[in-house]
């Protein structure tokens, strides 16, 4: 999270005003530079979410915009001249005038997006910066670094979902499932349908299903035996994919989609799906495998 000391290394850059102060603090500033406007008031908890993260976007600008705060409360007559009617409200003023806003809280990533169009591209926050290190430790093998990386962007921002799945999976990768669950629980609820916390959920899921399947061996010899043992098939595709022989996982649940689609009420299928989810879209043997089966489904 943003600290007060931030905004003291950039007088003028956040502020609060009131409705006398209102055409120094915004319009005159706004004729060299954009200003967002912020309404919001004690009672709204979307206000409450909302400001930290413009806080924090326009010290990423470097200067390039600034940010006036205005409580309606106190305050009624500008927003009231303005038209707004609900709160969070932005509004971005430039030449004196009003040339664009949002309604309601948005996540960073938007604002961010925001701002941009006003001054052009905003440099990567802390978080940021530490999340790109932690992703190169991570292909350079240094899952400690790594570790350490993630734990570092959390205690910026505890709900940081990049940094949770990514501590999360290397628990996972290392054998720890409980830990792994632990910190995946750590996740606000909002943001359960978040692709990388999805992603492990999966990847757990499944970690959880081959832990009792055993050695592959055993199953192998039981589809070399009769091809047409879907069951025997499924439990070897997990148990593949527990041991990152991907492949081989997304053609053992092919071979059962080719030849009965529907045996376990199209499990097989549901499966494959489960685990490109798992790998994440990007990776090469989800793209290979969603390719497989479109070929299959399709043709």
């Amino acid at each position: 999270m943003l600290v007060n000391g931030d905004a003291a290394e950039q007088p003028g850059l956040i502020k609060d005003t009131t409705t006398q102060g209102f055409r120094q603090d915004v319009i005159a500033e706004s004729m060299t530079q954009p200003v967002l406007v912020d309404f919001w008031a004690p009672w709204c908890g979307p206000c409450k979410q909302l400001t930290p993260i413009i806080e924090k976007v326009v010290k990423e600008a470097g200067g390039k915009v600034k940010l006036v705060k205005m409580n309606i409360d106190e305050h009624p007559a500008i927003p009231g001249q303005l038209g707004i009617q609900s709160i969070p409200a932005v509004i971005a003023f430039q030449q004196g005038q009003p040339i664009d806003g949002f309604m309601g809280a948005q996540p960073e990533s938007q604002v961010k997006a925001f701002v941009e169009k006003l001054v052009g591209p905003v440099g990567p926050g802390e978080s940021e910066e530490l999340l790109t290190a932690a992703q190169a430790a991570l292909e350079a093998g240094d899952a400690a670094g790594a570790s350490e990386l993630f734990a570092n962007v959390l205690a910026l921002e505890p709900e940081n979902t990049v940094a949770l799945a990514g501590l999360a999976r290397l628990h996972l990768d290392m054998g720890d499932l409980e830990g792994a669950k632990g910190i995946l629980s750590a996740a606000p609820a909002a943001k359960a349908g978040d692709p990388a916390i999805a992603a492990v959920r999966a990847a757990i899921e499944l970690a959880e299903q081959a832990a009792s399947l055993g050695d592959t061996a055993e199953l192998e010899a039981r589809v070399a035996a009769n091809p047409k043992d879907h069951q025997a098939r499924f439990d070897l595709a997990l148990a593949l994919n527990a041991r990152d022989r991907r492949e081989e996982a997304v053609d053992h649940l092919v071979a059962i989609i080719k030849a009965d689609r529907k045996w376990n009420d199209d499990g097989a299928r549901k499966q494959l799906l489960q685990f490109f989810e798992a790998w994440g879209p990007m990776d090469e043997h989800s793209i290979a495998g969603r390719r497989k089966l479109s070929t299959l489904l399709f043709s």
